[in-house]
C-alpha cells in the first residue's frame, strides 16, 4: 500500500496539500498549476480546502477549463477519490426525517449532514472524505447502512444550521400548541378533547418558522407561497418558474400559528377566520433587497388557506430585453407608450406578467416633470415615483370613480389596474380624449380580441378607433437552463403545430433540456415573455364596427405586420431560449 493510500485510510481531516496531491495524481490538475495555487494561499486560512482552492484560479490540466467555484473543485476531487458529489437541494429534503438521525452537535462535530432517509440506506453529505469514525456509530443508531457523498462544505454548514433550527421550532411550536385553551377552527375538525391546539402567534418558535419560510422563499426564487391547511399535516408549497413544489408538511396546529403570524404582520384581522382578507408585508431578502408580499386568505375545510405573492422591485429596473422583448418588439412598444395621449392595453391570463410590463413601462416614462397616477386592486407594488390609489369597495372607490378622482389630480399618465366593465372603459376613453396617456389590462387570449371585448362591453367603436394606440398580448415561458442544454433535432409535427397557419422556417437544430443541480434537474431556470403587439393603424381602425369580427381583425393585423404569439415563441426556440413544447403549452390555438 502506498503512503498516499495509507494516509487516506486513516481518520483525518482533508488538507490543502493532500487535496492538490490527489488532484495531481489523478491527472486532473498539472503539478505546476497545483504549486502555483498552493503559493497563493496562507497557512492562517482555516477554511475548507475546497473553499480555498476555488479562489486560486485552479484549472484542469495545463490548459484546461478553470475550476470555477467550490462545486467545480469538489466534483473534480470526488472523481479522483471515487465518491459521488451532490448539490443539496433543500426543496427535496425531508427536514424532520434527516434531523431525527443524530443531534446537531454530533453532526457538527464530525462536519456532516444527513440529506436522505429511505428504507435501504441513509445518505450523508460530508466535505471530509477521510473522516469516517462516525459511520459505525450512526449506522448503529439508525439501524441502516450509510452512503457517504461529497458536498460543498459551506452548504453543509448552512443547511445544518437551518434544518436543525427549523426542526426545533416545529417541535417547540407543536408542544406549545398542545397547551389547553387553544383550538383549531375548521369545518372538519375531529373532536379530540385535550389535544392539538393552535400555536401562539408570538411564540418564538412560530416567529422563527415564519422568518425561515420567507427567507427560504426568496432564496429559492419563489413567486408565490401557498400555505394549505389539512386535517393533520398541512402543506407549504412554493411556485418557482410557474410550477408548484411541495416544500414542507407541518402539523396543522403549527401551520395555523404561522398563518396567524403572517396575518398579524400583514395588518389583517387575526381573529376573523371566516371571511377572505387581503394584506401586504414589506420585508428584505437575504441579500438586503426590499421585497413586497401580497397576502390573501381564504376559508377552507380545514382552516384558512394563505397565499403570499412575492413582488421583487428589482424586476422593475430590468431592461425590457431581460423581460423577453426582442429589438423589434421594443421598438413597437416604445412607439406606442411614448405617445402623448391615448389608450394602451396589455392582455393575457393571470400570472402572464402583465403587471411587470406595465410597471416597467411606467418606470421608463416616469420623470420629475411627469405626474404618473395609478388606480389598482390591490396595489401590486409600492413605487415612490407613482401616485398610487387602491380600489376600496367599503368607501365606494372603484376603478371608474378612482379614474374620475385621478383626472382632477392633474395627471399626465394614468394606469388602471383592469378594465372590467363599460363604466371603467368609458372613463378611460374620456381620459384619453382629454389628452392623457392611459395604460390598463384586459383578460383576453390575444391582442385583436381586446378590441372586440371593448365593443362587447358597450364601448362605441368610433371611440375605440379614436383612442386605442395599441394592444400587447403576452405569455410567460420557462427558459432553458443555460448550464445543461443539449443539441437536438426539432419535431417536424410539433413545429408545424406551433407555426400553422403562419410561415416560419424549420430550424435544423434546437436546444433541449437536460437537467442539472442548478435547475433542480428540470432543464429550465427562469421565465421570459413572448409578445404579440398590435399597433392600431388607420386601416385597422376602419374595421372596428359594431359587428367587428375578431378573425377578420386578426387577419388584417397580420397583413399589417403583427407578429403572433406563436412566432414570438418560435423565435425564442430558434435562439435556444426555450422548447417547442413549452411554447405550445401557453399560446392559444389561433387556427
Amino acid at each position: 500500500m502506498t503512503a498516499l493510500h495509507q494516509k487516506q485510510s486513516s481518520d483525518h481531516e482533508l488538507t490543502v496539500d493532500e487535496t492538490l496531491r490527489i488532484l495531481v495524481d489523478a491527472d486532473l490538475v498539472s503539478r505546476g498549476i497545483a504549486e502555483q495555487a498552493k503559493s497563493s494561499l496562507t497557512d492562517e486560512d482555516e477554511r475548507h480546502p475546497f473553499v480555498q482552492l476555488s479562489e486560486t484560479g485552479l484549472r484542469r490540466g495545463a490548459n484546461g477549463n478553470p475550476l470555477r467555484g467550490i462545486d467545480a473543485v469538489g466534483r473534480a476531487f470526488a472523481g479522483a477519490v471515487s465518491l459521488e458529489y451532490v448539490r443539496i437541494d433543500p426543496l427535496k429534503i425531508d427536514v424532520e426525517a434527516v434531523t431525527a438521525i443524530v443531534s446537531q452537535a454530533y453532526a457538527q462535530r464530525f462536519n456532516f449532514l444527513p440529506i436522505q432517509v429511505n428504507d435501504n440506506e441513509i445518505v450523508v453529505a460530508t466535505g471530509e472524505p477521510f473522516l469516517r469514525g462516525w459511520e459505525s456509530e450512526v449506522e448503529r443508531i439508525a439501524q441502516a447502512p450509510i452512503r457517504r457523498v461529497l458536498c460543498n462544505p459551506e452548504d453543509i454548514a448552512r443547511y445544518r444550521y437551518e434544518f436543525y433550527g427549523v426542526s426545533r421550532s416545529i417541535s417547540g411550536a407543536t408542544s406549545q400548541s398542545d397547551q389547553p385553551g387553544s383550538f383549531i377552527n375548521n369545518f372538519e375538525q375531529l373532536t379530540e378533547l385535550g389535544e392539538v391546539g393552535e400555536a401562539d402567534t408570538n411564540d418564538r418558535h412560530v416567529v422563527h418558522l415564519v422568518d425561515w419560510l420567507l427567507q427560504y422563499a426568496f432564496d429559492q426564487r419563489a413567486s408565490d407561497i401557498h400555505i394549505e391547511p389539512r386535517r393533520d399535516q398541512s402543506n407549504i408549497r412554493f411556485r418557482i418558474d410557474g410550477v408548484l413544489h411541495l416544500i414542507h408538511q407541518l402539523p396543522t396546529a403549527v401551520v395555523n400559528g404561522i398563518t396567524s403570524r403572517l396575518k398579524s404582520l400583514g395588518r389583517m384581522d387575526v381573529a376573523d377566520k371566516r371571511r377572505p382578507q387581503d394584506g401586504r408585508i414589506r420585508t428584505k431578502t437575504p441579500g438586503g433587497n426590499e421585497v413586497e408580499l401580497r397576502l390573501s386568505t381564504m376559508p377552507t375545510t380545514f382552516g384558512e388557506k394563505l397565499v403570499l405573492r412575492v413582488f421583487d422591485p428589482e424586476k422593475l429596473t430590468q431592461p425590457f430585453s431581460a423581460l423577453g422583448f426582442t429589438k423589434h418588439d421594443l421598438q413597437l412598444w416604445q412607439a406606442i407608450v411614448e405617445q402623448p395621449h391615448g389608450i394602451v392595453l396589455v392582455t393575457g391570463p393571470t400570472g402572464s406578467g402583465k403587471t411587470t410590463t406595465l410597471y416597467s413601462a411606467l418606470k421608463m416614462l416616469a420623470r420629475p416633470e411627469i405626474n404618473v397616477c395609478t388606480i389598482e386592486d390591490p396595489i401590486e407594488m409600492v413605487e415612490p415615483q407613482f401616485n398610487q390609489m387602491q380600489v376600496q369597495a367599503s368607501v365606494e372607490i372603484d376603478f371608474a370613480s378612482g379614474v374620475r378622482t385621478l383626472l382632477r389630480q392633474d395627471p399626465d399618465i394614468i394606469m388602471i389596474g383592469e378594465i372590467r366593465d363599460r363604466e371603467t372603459a368609458d372613463v378611460a376613453i374620456q381620459a384619453a380624449l382629454t389628452g392623457h396617456l392611459v395604460l390598463s389590462t384586459l383578460h383576453t387570449n390575444d391582442a385583436p380580441s381586446a378590441v372586440t371585448r371593448l365593443v362587447d362591453i358597450g364601448v362605441q367603436p368610433f371611440l375605440i378607433g379614436a383612442t386605442l394606440l395599441g394592444v400587447v398580448a403576452q405569455r410567460l415561458v420557462r427558459t432553458l437552463c443555460q448550464g445543461c442544454t443539449k443539441d437536438g433535432k426539432p419535431s417536424d409535427e410539433a413545429w408545424r403545430e406551433l407555426i400553422a397557419p403562419h410561415t416560419a422556417q424549420l430550424p435544423t437544430q434546437v436546444k433541449l433540456p437536460v437537467g442539472c443541480d442548478d435547475c433542480r434537474h428540470t432543464g429550465f431556470r427562469g421565465r421570459e415573455g413572448i409578445y404579440e403587439i398590435l399597433t392600431l393603424t388607420d386601416d385597422l381602425s376602419e374595421l372596428i364596427t359594431p359587428d367587428v369580427n375578431t378573425q377578420t381583425l386578426r387577419s388584417a393585423a397580420l397583413q399589417d405586420g403583427m407578429r403572433p404569439l406563436a412566432l414570438s415563441g418560435a423565435q425564442k426556440i430558434a435562439n435556444g431560449k426555450t422548447t417547442i413544447e413549452e411554447v405550445l403549452s401557453v399560446v392559444p390555438n389561433q387556427r
